[in-house]
C-alpha cells in the first residue's frame, strides 16, 4: 500500500483530502494497478484512464448508500481499490480471487454486476425507480464509456430515462477525442450558467407567465424554445442528450479532480436525468499503454520495463490462425467480407482489415446489428464472416433465428472464446453456444480439434456451407501441429481416431486431444476405447457414431459447454431416435456459472482435461487388470 493510502479508511476519508493529496493518491493507485496487471494480466488502458474520475466520484458521493454502476467493468479497478479491496487486489482475476468486473456478491459497493457492455444506464434507471417506489433517498450514477455507448441498449435506456424524467446521473467517459478544443472557459461558463438554480427558476417563470397570454402565449414559448434550441446547436455540444431529455454538462477534463467534483456536485442538485461528459486518456501514466491503448485494453502478464508479454511465445493461438486464414481466403474470394463488433484485433481480423479495408466492417458494440447486416450482405450475394466472442453472440440470438436461419442465408459465424475462457469469469465464459445454436433449424456447427483443422473448417464453410454455419474455437494456443493448405472437409462427416470395443469416447472440438491422451492411458489399463472426432456438432455423422456405439455398447461424450442441450444431449437424442438404448455418460459443465481462473486449471477442476476424462472412463467402463506395465 502506498504511503498516503496506508493511513486512509476508504472511501470515506477521500472527502478529507486536499487536491494535492488526491493527486498523490492517484499516482499511488496507478503504480499499484500497473504492477498488479503486469503480474496477473487484465484490462489496463481504460482503467488507467479513470483513476481521477473514480476519485472524484467517490469524493462526491457516498458509496454504498449512493449507487455507482460501472458499465462493462473495464473501468472498475480504481473503484475496487477505493472500496475495501486494496489488500486483496493482488488476487485480481486469480482463481478464487477478486473478479475483474463488478460483482454484487463481492462487495456492497457493487450495486449491479456488469460484464457485457451498454447495460449501466438501464441498470441505473431500474435502481432509480426502485428507490422512488420505496421512498428512499440516494443518488444513482452510471459510468459508461464512449465505446459502450455504441450499443443500442444504451440509447434505449437514455430515451426511457429522459421520457420518465428519472433522477439519475450518467457519466460519459470519452477516451477517444481531444480535450483541447472543447474544454475551456466557454464550456465552464456554460456549465455554470446552466447549473445555476436561477436559470431553471427564471425559465419556469417565463414559460408560466408568457404561456398565459391569450392566443399568442403558447406560440411565443414555442418560438423561444426553437430559437434557444437553434442557438444551442451552434454553441453547445451534447445536443443529442438534451433532445433525449437530459441536462448536459461538458466536456470536462477527466483528469482534473477538482473540476469534476464541482460538476458532480452541481449535477446532483438538478432534478431529472443529467449527463456529464468527461474526457480521459486511455493508458494515462504508463507510456507503453498510452502509445498502444488497444494492445493494453486486455493484456496478459507483461514486463514492466518494456511493456512486452512475459515468457517466450510458443505456437499460434486459434485466433491468430483464424486471422491468417481469413487473409488467405480473402485473396482467393473477392466476395468474402469480414464483420466485427468492436473487436478487430481481439478476433484476429486486424490483418484482414488492413489488406481489404473495403471488405471489412467494424460496427461497434452492436452484435444485433452485425448479425442482421451480415444476413443482408448474404442476401445481396456476398459471403460474410462475423467474428465474435461466444459470450457476445448471445446478445444477437433473435437476429440469428429471425434474420439468418429462417431465411437460410449463408452467414458464417466465427465463434471465438468458445468454452471455458478463463480469467474474465462468468460473464465471459463461452459455455452456451452449442446449446443455443444447436436448437436452431438450418444452423450447422463445426468444432476443430486443433488449429490446422480450424483452417479446413473455415475453408469448407466459405466454399461449401449450404446455409448458416458456426465454427467455434477457444481462447487458447493451438497444439503446435503443422498447418497444411486449407481444403474441403466432407460435409457432416467425422473421423475415427482410435478403434476399440470397450467404450466409445466422442469428444467435441479441442477436447479431442485430451480424450486421445486419456484413451492411450486406458489402453495400458486394459480398456480399449474407440475415439471419434465428430468435427460436426450439427449435422452429426450418424453412420460413424451409430456403428461404433453398437460395437462398444457404451458411450462417453466430452464437451467444453454446458450439458443442458449441448453435444452430449445431441448424441443421446440420436441414440434414442435410432432405438439404441445404451448407457451414456456426459462430461461437460453442470447447471452452474463457471468462475474466473486460468483456463487449464478450470478444465482440470471440471474434469475436462486428460486426467478427468480418464477417471470418468475408468469409472464408467470398469478398469480391467493391466496387461504388463504402464
Amino acid at each position: 500500500m502506498g504511503e498516503l493510502a496506508r493511513g486512509l479508511n476508504f472511501p470515506g476519508d477521500l472527502k478529507k483530502l486536499s487536491p494535492d493529496e488526491l493527486k498523490r493518491l492517484a499516482a499511488e493507485i496507478r503504480d499499484y494497478m500497473i504492477r498488479t496487471v503486469a503480474d496477473n494480466g487484465g484490462h489496463l488502458a481504460a482503467n488507467l484512464g479513470v483513476v481521477e474520475l473514480t476519485l472524484a466520484l467517490h469524493s462526491t458521493f457516498d458509496s454504498p448508500r449512493d449507487r455507482i454502476i460501472w458499465d462493462v467493468g473495464h473501468q472498475s479497478y480504481t473503484h475496487k481499490l477505493l472500496t475495501g479491496r486494496w489488500d486483496r487486489f493482488p488476487t485480481l482475476r486469480c482463481y478464487q480471487g477478486l473478479s475483474g468486473f463488478p460483482r454484487r456478491d463481492e462487495s456492497e459497493h457493487d450495486p449491479f454486476g456488469t460484464g457485457h457492455s451498454s447495460t449501466s444506464i438501464s441498470a441505473a434507471v431500474g435502481l432509480a425507480q426502485a428507490r422512488d417506489l420505496k421512498g428512499e433517498q440516494y443518488k444513482v450514477v452510471a459510468v459508461i464509456g464512449d465505446g459502450a455507448l455504441t450499443g443500442g441498449m444504451a440509447y434505449e435506456a437514455l430515451n426511457h430515462a429522459g421520457h420518465i424524467k428519472a433522477n439519475l446521473l450518467v457519466v460519459l467517459n470519452d477516451n477517444n477525442m481531444s480535450i483541447a478544443s472543447n474544454v475551456g472557459g466557454m464550456a465552464e461558463y456554460l456549465g455554470r450558467l446552466r447549473s445555476d438554480p436561477k436559470y431553471f427558476r427564471l425559465k419556469a417563470e417565463f414559460e408560466h407567465t408568457v404561456g398565459r397570454i391569450p392566443v399568442f402565449g403558447k406560440k411565443v414559448v414555442s418560438t423561444a424554445e426553437r430559437l434557444k434550441g437553434g442557438l444551442k446547436y451552434l454553441v453547445m455540444p451534447g445536443m443529442i442528450f438534451e433532445e433525449l431529455g437530459f441536462t448536459y454538462f461538458g466536456p470536462v477534463d477527466g483528469h482534473n479532480i477538482t473540476a469534476m467534483k464541482n460538476i458532480f456536485q452541481r449535477a446532483s442538485r438538478i432534478k431529472g436525468p443529467v449527463l456529464v461528459h468527461v474526457v480521459t486518456e486511455k493508458g494515462k501514466g504508463y507510456g507503453f499503454a498510452e502509445a498502444a491503448p488497444e494492445r493494453f485494453h486486455g493484456i496478459g502478464p507483461f514486463d514492466l520495463s518494456n511493456g512486452r508479454p512475459r515468457g517466450k511465445k510458443q505456437g499460434l493461438t486459434y485466433t491468430e490462425v483464424f486471422g491468417r486464414t481469413m487473409v488467405r481466403l480473402g485473396e482467393e474470394k473477392p466476395d468474402l467480407v469480414a464483420i466485427t463488433a468492436a473487436m478487430t484485433s481481439g478476433t484476429g481480423l486486424d490483418q484482414f482489415a488492413e489488406k481489404f479495408p473495403d471488405r471489412f466492417y467494424d460496427v461497434g458494440i452492436a452484435e444485433q446489428h452485425a448479425v442482421t447486416m451480415a444476413a443482408a450482405l448474404a442476401a445481396g450475394g456476398v459471403r460474410p464472416v462475423f467474428a465474435v466472442y461466444s459470450t457476445f453472440l448471445q446478445r444477437a440470438y433473435d437476429q440469428i433465428i429471425h434474420d439468418v436461419c429462417i431465411q437460410n442465408l449463408p452467414v458464417i459465424f466465427a465463434v471465438d472464446r468458445a468454452g471455458i475462457t478463463g480469467e474474465d469469469g462468468e460473464t465471459h465464459q463461452g459455455l452456451f453456444d452449442l446449446s443455443f445454436l444447436r436448437s436452431i433449424p438450418r444452423m450447422s456447427i463445426m468444432a476443430p480439434r486443433n488449429e490446422d483443422e480450424l483452417q479446413h473448417m473455415l475453408y469448407t464453410a466459405v466454399h461449401a456451407a449450404p446455409g448458416p454455419v458456426a465454427v467455434r474455437y477457444p481462447r487458447d494456443k493451438g497444439e503446435g501441429v503443422e498447418l497444411t493448405a486449407p481444403s474441403l472437409l466432407p460435409w457432416g462427416k467425422g473421423e475415427l481416431l482410435k478403434e476399440g470395443d470397450d467404450l466409445l469416447i466422442i469428444a467435441a472440438g479441442t477436447r479431442v486431444g485430451a480424450a486421445l491422451e486419456a484413451a492411450e492411458k486406458l489402453f495400458w489399463q486394459g480398456v480399449r476405447a474407440a475415439l471419434i472426432n465428430p468435427r460436426f456438432i450439427k449435422p452429426l455423422d450418424e453412420e460413424l457414431i451409430l456403428t461404433w456405439a453398437r460395437r462398444c455398447g457404451r458411450v462417453l461424450t466430452v464437451e467444453d459447454n454446458v450439458l443442458a442441450g449441448g453435444f452430449g444431449s445431441a448424441i443421446m437424442e440420436l441414440l434414442e431416435q435410432k432405438g439404441l438404448h445404451l448407457p451414456v455418460k456426459r462430461l461437460g459443465i453442470d447447471d452452474i456459472f463457471v468462475p474466473h481462473g486460468p483456463r487449464a486449471a478450470l478444465l482440470s477442476y471440471y474434469h475436462l482435461d486428460a486426467a478427468g476424462i480418464y477417471e470418468a472412463a475408468v469409472s464408467f467402463a470398469g478398469a480391467k487388470k493391466a496387461k504388463g506395465t504402464r
